[in-house]
């Protein structure tokens, strides 16, 4: 029988060295983001019960959740997102708190990917949540400050998608499809699979909800997009249309006029969930989007709470491996000294190391018992300099 105690599941991996400063690095900076702009954090178990996933305007996938059951024999899964739960905890402990409420979790997230798909199944992830509010000033708050997430990684590449669900709901609900038609239209719009796509919209014949759906997928770019759309959306459409061209343009004034692609076939991949503006942030090195976020103004009411909402989420793991992959591997930061300690000393060299610390330095001791061995590692750690402490007391050699 094959042993598996040397490997680790499909989907996770462990973290060393460079691998999780740039993590950590990624984590601080959204952190400091979020709380710069007054959100407040909440951290919700790993384990939730299956049923705060389970329901129309909030559906999971069975595949893609890692299920076990607690003592009791309930239905248990590993928390895959931190929206709904977020949601069962405004419908809970924050039903009679002051609207709106600007949230921000920092957690882990557990999905079950398909095979080599290059996911990682378990990831860091960070976002923000803003319970209530006036939708467009909401939106543009979440935009701008998922903008700011995106400058911060400091990539000058860095691109933004935008578009709305509304487009599709209301576009698909004139076509009377039943449920699994309407999955594969999606599918079809999301991938911008065009011969499957123009072959299902073609058995509408003339139908201009129809004609528009097949026009619209084709329609992404820059600001050009919205006179090209308004030749072939209807009427009941436009509104949609205007409210995402005032994002557009709030988010040029902002300096993003050059990041930004406008997608009308950019269909959220549940209309339950998404009902209005949704977006993406991508930076090269990453195949899929590290940040994604919109608008769900549906889904905390399941919960008791009948309140719109928006947010984002951002996966760190991501940001942290693409970044590094760019800088051709983060050093981790060289400790300021190294301390040895001669026989009788150890006591006094673990003082003299509180000591430096504490003065805002950072000191390594050394296990080695060995001084020679011990100068050697300073060099490989790339220390500035070598502390000796002996019955006389400290000698400092500078390490070049």
């Amino acid at each position: 029988m094959k042993k598996y105690d040397l490997l680790t599941p499909e989907g996770t991996r462990d973290l060393i060295y460079e691998e999780c400063a740039a993590l950590r690095n990624v984590g601080e900076k959204l952190r400091k983001i979020f709380t710069g702009h007054g959100y407040t954090e909440v951290i919700t178990p790993g384990l939730e019960f299956f049923d705060v996933f389970n329901n129309k305007s909030r559906h999971y996938p069975q595949e893609v959740l890692y299920k076990l059951t607690d003592g009791k024999g309930r239905l248990m899964v590993m928390r895959p997102d931190s929206t709904m739960p977020i949601a069962r905890i405004v419908g809970t402990r924050l039903r009679t708190a002051p609207m709106p409420l600007k949230l921000f979790c920092n957690q882990t997230i557990y999905r079950a990917n398909p095979k080599e798909s290059g996911r990682d199944d378990e990831f860091f992830q960070s976002g923000i949540e803003i319970i209530g509010g006036e939708v467009m000033r909401a939106d543009m708050e979440a935009l701008s400050i998922a903008a700011e997430v995106m400058q911060s990684f400091e990539v000058d590449d860095y691109r933004f998608e935008i578009g709305d669900s509304g487009f599709f709901t209301l576009l698909s609900s004139k076509l009377g499809m039943k449920e699994q038609e309407l999955e594969d239209l999606r599918e079809y719009v999301m991938s911008k699979n065009y011969p499957a796509l123009d072959e299902m919209l073609a058995g509408y014949g003339d139908n201009k909800y129809a004609k528009a759906i097949g026009s619209m997928t084709r329609l992404f770019g820059g600001s050009d997009v919205f006179a090209a759309a308004r030749a072939v959306l209807p009427e009941e459409a436009l509104p949609i249309l205007d409210r995402l061209e005032r994002v557009h343009e709030s988010l040029c004034a902002l300096g993003m006029g050059g990041k930004i692609t406008v997608d009308l076939g950019f269909a959220a991949k549940s209309d339950a969930y998404y009902t209005g503006i949704v977006f993406n942030g991508y930076i090269s090195g990453y195949g899929m989007p590290v940040l994604s976020g919109g608008r769900y103004d549906r889904l905390i009411a399941d919960f008791g709470v009948d309140t719109p909402a928006t947010g984002f989420a951002v996966n760190e793991n991501a940001v942290a491996a693409a970044l590094l992959k760019r800088s051709g591997g983060m050093l981790l930061p060289a400790p300021d000294v190294m301390i040895y300690a001669e026989d009788g000393c150890i006591a006094d060299a673990i003082v003299h190391c509180r000591k430096l610390i504490a003065d805002g330095m950072t000191a390594e001791y050394s296990d080695l018992a060995d001084v020679n061995a011990s100068r050697e590692l300073a060099k490989t750690r790339k220390c500035r300099r070598f502390d000796i402490v002996s019955e006389t007391g400290v000698t400092s050699e500078e390490i070049g």
